[in-house]
């Protein structure tokens, strides 16, 4: 530019400031969009900061002058998380600016939005804008024409960057060469090839929560399992303080869930597992607004890039059991069963709902109930569904068996197996630990010795340090013998052999002696979910959909409130009537209804009271409670003569007939009045006089 030129630019800035924009203050914008380039280009810093000589030389006095540099290492692509763009639109709508200084319009925004936010501002307050290139004022329609273009030129620069950073990142992403932060239990060589760790008992352990979560299948039992061992997870630390060290921390269910869900582990190169979500974020935080993708929505997978603790079928079916094991509710309205817990109710978590389709709940009060109430809480209807849960639980139980009946189960080997390495396992973390707190004593002592006694501070540090590291030892040295002497695995019996090799017949009979979680285990090892229906208002309909795809339908009995509900009321009505006129009692009625498939409202059988209550309910009396007076007849006694001369309830005489308590040997029956009859023998007597006070003055 000729000094022509460069004296014509500023005699035009000189026009367009006036008196009142030197009576206002003037504000230079500084900033950079990564905290390397303000490490590492000092020289964009020191043009930025020129700026301020620039508007002493236009006329504003160095008391007037105001530099914003707080958004320093931070993208100019948005407003919401710096600090100092808001404070210069804040004195802006105060009309306290008279000019705004930055380097170019990049470096006030990169997006539209808000560079024409700080136009329109500065148009409404009179507020002049400076570049390196001239002083505009944004009233002007050639100066805010070329402000605009400055801005859509500045967004699209910042888009550009962005495609060149991305094809590139992307191009080694596809080659699976990017290089990503590694887990704890992977090393980066200097060759940039990947190994696992070198440390024997950081690769014991991550191995050890495979192992473990493949036999538990829950995250949290793993943690619980890790601290009731003492058994400690090792974390790498790439950044802060503990930077390249290696710290071992108490289990945790998160970390223990982190190392189970990073695909590293099973040798895969996985990028796009963590996407931006703009509905997400949060003016507050930069960062903010990442989700956690499904496997499904990678950006890119390349399996045998790391050296693997688990093969990718195995990591497959990890994440296919922590969806299972979700609770959350959008989780579990796409099947999820959840976690296998210690309560008796065997559906928990494979309980479906007949009629809305949702999960049903374990409501535990006197007996497991399996209760669906999504209808009523969300539109306020009715309860779906209460059923009955051991009378359930009974008839998925019976079909398992059925299922299984077919196989010849033999599980010997693998659980002697599994109980042998499991114990090897943990022996082997003890003494890897106590090998390591050997090494620190000994690393701590060389330390200590090296130092110069005559420093004193140094040396006492040591000292202490010293001290500490036997403390540990001694502490890792207790655990470990209180560890071996622990009884080792039990060999199985003979008989017990014997039961695992035909595990289809045997199981029946070991079922009651497993905790109910693993009875839930063997049983979600086959059923994927169970539909449970009322048909009717004592039965449900059991339908078992199998994890093959296929479904069963079993009915079971749900007890109600009332007999009349009960399915085949008046088929056992007609029953009772048709028995009690051929002479039978209602012990030997009750006995014949139970066999005849009959049973009551509560009760998989037929009671001598429920016969006795249908008979009254239906007018089936007997002729002896009608005649009441009648006190003796053909010379014996009648049960209420019987009463009568004891001072008895004659009810309870009828009681001690139907449990058994008076020998038949003292009863006789009319034929023709239906009537129990005694003849008159003091032993009979004295022995109900005695009963009936035993009964009711205890």
């Amino acid at each position: 530019m000729t000094k022509l030129e460069q004296r014509s630019m500023a005699l035009g800035s000189q026009s367009k400031i006036r008196a009142d924009h030197l009576q206002r203050l003037s504000y230079i914008y500084i900033r950079q969009s990564s905290a390397k380039q303000v490490e590492q280009h000092r020289e964009s810093q020191l043009n930025q900061r020129q700026l301020v000589e620039r508007a002493e030389a236009l006329g504003w006095h160095r008391d007037r002058i105001r530099v914003i540099d707080v958004d320093q290492g931070l993208s100019g692509k948005g407003s919401d998380y710096r600090q100092g763009f808001q404070e210069l639109v804040a004195e802006l709508s105060l009309g306290q600016v008279g000019i705004v200084f930055g380097f170019d319009a990049s470096r006030l925004a990169r997006n539209n939005r808000d560079w024409y936010h700080l136009l329109d501002l500065a148009a409404m307050f009179g507020t002049l804008i400076g570049d390196c290139d001239g002083i505009y004022d944004p009233r002007l329609y050639n100066d805010r024409l070329l402000l605009g273009l400055k801005g859509t030129m500045s967004e699209a620069e910042l888009h550009l960057l962005h495609e060149r950073l991305d094809s590139g990142r992307m191009s080694q992403v596809m080659r699976g060469e990017f290089r990503q932060a590694l887990p704890t239990g992977l090393v980066r060589l200097p060759d940039h090839s990947v190994v696992k760790d070198p440390d024997d008992q950081v690769r014991h352990v991550i191995e050890l929560v495979f192992a473990k979560f493949d036999e538990m299948g829950s995250c949290g039992k793993v943690m619980r399992y890790f601290r009731d061992q003492n058994v400690l997870l090792p974390r790498r630390h790439t950044t802060g303080i503990y930077s390249g060290e290696l710290i071992w921390r108490s289990p945790s269910a998160g970390m223990i869930r982190t190392i189970i869900c990073n695909p590293a582990y099973a040798g895969a190169f996985a990028f796009g597992r963590r996407q931006a979500d703009p509905a997400r974020r949060r003016p507050d935080r930069p960062h903010a607004g990442m989700r956690h993708a499904p496997i499904e929505d990678w950006i890119h997978v390349q399996q045998d890039v790391y050296p693997a603790y688990i093969t990718w079928e195995q990591y497959l079916a990890n994440q296919q059991r922590l969806r299972q094991n979700a609770t959350r509710f959008d989780q579990v309205q796409r099947g999820a069963q959840g976690v296998a817990r210690e309560g008796v109710a065997l559906l928990q978590g494979l309980a479906t709902c007949g009629v809305c389709g949702h999960k049903m709940q374990v409501n535990y009060k006197r007996n497991p109930r399996y209760v669906c109430s999504r209808i009523a809480s969300d539109f306020g209807g009715s309860l779906c569904m209460s059923a009955y849960g051991p009378a359930v639980d009974a008839v998925v139980v019976q079909s398992f068996f059925d299922a299984i009946r077919p196989a010849q189960l033999d599980a010997l080997a693998a659980i002697l197996a599994g109980q042998q390495a499991e114990r090897q396992r943990l022996a082997q973390q003890w003494e890897e630990r106590l090998k390591r707190a050997r090494y620190e004593v000994h690393l701590a002592e060389r330390q200590y010795n090296a130092v110069d006694p005559d420093n004193r501070l140094v040396a006492a540090e040591l000292e202490r340090r010293w001290e500490e590291k036997l403390r540990q030892l001694q502490e890792t040295r207790e655990s470990a013998e209180r560890f071996s002497l622990t009884p080792p695995v039990q060999e199985l019996t003979p008989e017990l052999r014997e039961q695992f090799r035909h595990i289809s017949e045997t199981l029946p009979q070991l079922w009651p002696q497993l905790s109910s979680g693993q009875q839930k285990e063997l049983l979600r090892s086959l059923i994927s979910y169970v539909v449970l229906t009322k048909d009717a208002p004592d039965r449900l309909e059991v339908k078992i959909v199998w994890i093959s795809g296929h479904y069963s339908v079993a009915y079971a009995r749900h007890p109600t409130g009332r007999q009349r509900e009960v399915s085949g009321y008046r088929e056992m009505v007609e029953r009772v009537e048709a028995l009690w006129r051929q002479g039978f009692d209602d012990v030997e009625i009750a006995a014949q209804l139970t066999a005849e498939g009959f049973h009551t409202a509560r009760s998989s059988h037929v009671g001598r009271t429920a016969v006795l209550r249908l008979r009254r309910a239906h007018g089936l009396l007997d002729k002896c409670r009608g005649a009441d007076h009648i006190l003796a007849l053909s010379g014996q006694l009648t049960v209420h003569g019987l009463a009568d001369r004891l001072g008895i309830d004659p009810e309870w005489v009828y009681r001690q007939i139907y449990d058994g308590t008076i020998e038949e040997s003292w009863i006789s029956r009319s034929s023709r009045q239906r009537m129990y009859l005694f003849r008159e023998d003091p032993e009979l007597t004295e022995k109900l006089r005695t009963l009936w006070l035993e009964t009711h003055h205890a």
